[in-house]
């Protein structure tokens, strides 16, 4: 969801109202991974800014990327209507350009890779030339694949079919009078997609995901909502029964960009939309999807582009601090849900302003000069505090410990900060459930990386007070429960096994209903 005139679509949806949140930890799925997807700042780029921006997102413990790649951008003369002449399994006919740079860079490092290959298209790839959306020739496009395959196949594992292609901007047609038409449009797509892939010779271990949508259906603006475009790539009508005799999709996956307006995950869009808050719709349509024959069983849902704006953004856009929250909020329903296998972050740094206005997305951890939100270190820190019957329940994440191999030496637990009205015991366990905390013991000079200090303000965060040491469980998950007292802000301290302390963004209390506790 790159675009001002799609989130625009966010507003004049009017989804969300005052829903409840959904999340229970106890089935949460604790080896998600988290993408994140910062194309201005790793893209046709230096390689000095390039290795800048891998060691920012190191240092908020990324390890896995997800590159969008456009087969206008690399396919030979774009521009031409006729198709020019070359073989086009040939990857030595493209041109791979930064994508080739970022991916070796990636690939040393040893991060997971998430290639979305997507239009817009070559003007050759269409049935008259005249655009880069309408009607992309499978044949060509199973060429192109055999090429990406043969390429990226024995680095890259994970790909996806086309970005966004319930959106008019990537794909078209979308209707055909009042008929849905580019669901079919997209399966063929698809299935030449995985094909191709398929004829790489480098197929073995590879996954190839579904979807990719967008979260909402605006029909007035040729936007249909994802499940009712799942249905009809599946050939299912509303009732997921089948329509016709279509085989069995060969997807290993939905991917999904489940955005939020400005009230964020909290609300109860229409029943085909798919926003964070109702990811659950997804988990139940594959679920039908597969008792009708039309994908397998089980199949996991990844979240493959989200992010939380902020104002200026004119449509969509929240404050600073509840970007921080927010996004924290959103991934805590991801992780409690056992069909997600992935989380994501859309951008490192706002787009920049074209002539003073405001355009693209502003869901940036920066704005658009480079400087940190407070969403930059609650990214690293994912913190929320909800409110329960009898108090709070707090829930967080150290990023850098989900890195794979990566704990910190055990030592004695710190010891208990001074407990005021919002005090209380905390209690954690390893596997994320709920135990209790270890004993109390002395304060070492640099203390444990498995273990977070939690701190809380009562004045609106120019002072903050140690309220109690936790254990950091399986995967960087620790979870905490406490008295409640109002106009209440908290925040986590961590420190990493080089001794380099890191503090998370200040957090208010939501109830689960999106009731603010300020």
């Amino acid at each position: 969801m790159r675009r001002t005139t799609v989130t625009a679509l966010l507003c004049a949806a009017a989804l969300l109202g005052a829903g409840a949140l959904a999340a229970t930890a106890a089935f949460a799925s604790h080896n998600e991974a988290v993408f994140f997807e910062a194309p201005g700042n790793l893209l046709g780029v230096s390689p000095a800014q390039r290795t800048k921006a891998l060691e920012q997102l190191q240092s908020l413990g990324v390890h896995a990327l997800r590159i969008v790649l456009y087969w206008r951008n690399v396919a030979p003369k774009p521009n031409h209507r006729h198709r020019p002449n070359f073989n086009q399994e040939n990857p030595a006919r493209y041109r791979w350009g930064s994508y080739d740079q970022l991916i070796a860079a990636v690939s040393e490092l040893h991060w997971q890779i998430l290639l979305t290959v997507s239009g817009p298209v070559p003007d050759w790839a269409t049935p008259h030339g005249e655009d880069r959306f309408t009607s992309p020739s499978t044949g060509d496009f199973h060429q192109f694949m055999v090429a990406v395959g043969r390429h990226y196949g024995r680095v890259v594992k994970l790909y996806s079919i086309w970005n966004e292609p319930n959106q008019p901007g990537f794909l078209r047609p979308q209707y055909s009078g009042k008929q849905l038409v580019s669901p079919q449009v997209y399966r063929g797509l698809f299935l030449a997609g995985y094909s191709g892939l398929k004829a790489s010779g480098n197929f073995a271990g590879m996954k190839v995901l579904m979807g990719e949508t967008s979260p909402i259906g605006v029909v007035s603006q040729h936007v249909p909502a994802p499940l009712a475009f799942l249905r009809g790539v599946l050939c299912l009508d509303a009732n997921y029964k089948p329509v016709g005799h279509c085989a069995k999709l060969p997807a290993d996956g939905y991917a999904q960009h489940p955005y939020d307006n400005a009230k964020g995950p909290f609300g109860d869009p229409p029943k085909d939309d798919v926003t964070i808050n109702t990811i659950g719709r997804l988990v139940t349509a594959l679920d039908r999807a597969a008792s009708a024959g039309a994908i397998r069983h089980g199949l996991p849902v990844y979240v493959t582009e989200f992010g939380v704006q902020t104002k200026p953004n004119p449509y969509v856009g929240v404050t600073l601090a509840q970007q921080a929250e927010f996004g924290a909020i959103a991934e805590h329903i991801a992780w409690s849900n056992p069909r997600i296998a992935s989380f994501s972050q859309y951008l490192l740094r706002d787009d920049h302003p074209v002539n003073g206005h405001v355009v693209g997305s502003q869901s940036g951890l920066e704005n658009y000069r480079g400087r940190q939100k407070p969403g930059y270190n609650g990214f690293r820190l994912p913190l929320t505090v909800t409110r329960t019957h009898s108090g709070v329940a707090l829930w967080g994440l150290v990023r850098p410990e989900t890195l794979p191999g990566a704990k910190g030496p055990t030592g004695p637990t710190g010891a208990t900060g001074p407990t005021g009205r919002t005090g209380a015991s905390g209690v954690t366990g390893a596997t994320g459930t709920t135990g209790t905390t270890g004993a109390t013991g002395t304060t070492a000079p640099i203390p444990s990386p498995s273990t977070v200090l939690v701190q809380y303000s009562t004045n609106g965060g120019r002072s903050w007070h140690d309220l109690q040491r936790v254990h950091i469980g399986a995967g960087g998950v620790w979870t905490a429960s406490g008295r409640y007292a109002t106009f209440r802000f908290w925040r986590v301290e961590w420190t990493s096994p080089s001794g380099q302390t890191f503090v998370g963004a200040a957090i208010r209390a939501y109830s689960s209903s999106g009731k603010l506790d300020f």
